[in-house]
């Protein structure tokens, strides 16, 4: 058993929030990663889907690692990239589809791999190649619904949903049996625009305060 990767899953799950990062300013990236930390979401992902991210990664794991924060990379689709994401810091993986290599990868690291998945048949899949937590995407097209009939035939399943969540329906989420969610614009472009670093800091905070909130009545 690998203690760090259940450590890095348990404090996702009591979290019960990944902060996502998306840019291609890796300035920008460094300094939103700053900022959710720092409001109180310790449990980050670093989108793969742009150049610089792996800078971002070693940058905001070289300033907050040491305090607490624990860094992934998203939409990872290929063993090589997983290994490069490992190099630069990434504690766990994400990606928005499935991959035998990407779990032989993430297993011989003994790293967290969520893959993305949208029927029970990926799931088992998953499950069956050692993805303790998957990826519900696209969270918006699949909706709570879709994690409430999962755990019917499948009660062990931990899903964690990505794309359509946001602070409004957050309750419904965690009510079907979210493992915990990923927030990415919510946090840094609350309201539709970029936001600065202090307003990324109190949204992260309130985001935190109402999933606790959620779950005492869930």
């Amino acid at each position: 058993m690998n203690i760090r990767k259940y450590q890095v899953l348990k404090r996702t799950h009591e979290l019960g929030v990944v902060g996502i990062i998306r840019t291609a300013d890796v300035k920008a990236g460094v300094e939103a990663a700053g900022a959710i930390f720092e409001g109180g979401i310790d449990v980050l992902e670093v989108s793969t889907t742009f150049r610089g991210s792996f800078d971002i990664m070693k940058e905001a794991s070289a300033r907050h690692k040491a305090k607490g924060l624990i860094l992934g990379a998203g939409t990872v689709a290929d063993p090589e990239s997983a290994r490069l994401c490992i190099e630069s810091g990434a504690e766990f993986i994400v990606s928005h589809c499935f991959s035998e290599e990407v779990a032989r990868l993430c297993n011989r690291y003994g790293v967290a791999y969520m893959p993305g998945v949208g029927t029970v048949t990926e799931i088992v899949r998953a499950m069956e190649w050692g993805a303790e937590v998957v990826k519900a995407f696209p969270g918006e097209t699949l909706g709570p619904s879709f994690i409430k009939a999962v755990h019917g035939p499948l009660p062990n399943a931990q899903i964690m949903p990505i794309g359509g969540v946001n602070p409004g329906n957050l309750e419904d989420w965690f009510k079907a049996g979210a493992f915990a969610v990923g927030l990415g614009s919510a946090l840094v472009k609350p309201g539709g625009r970029e936001a600065d670093a202090e307003t990324i800091r109190r949204t992260a905070g309130e985001i935190v305060s109402r999933i606790a909130e959620i779950r005492k009545k869930v």
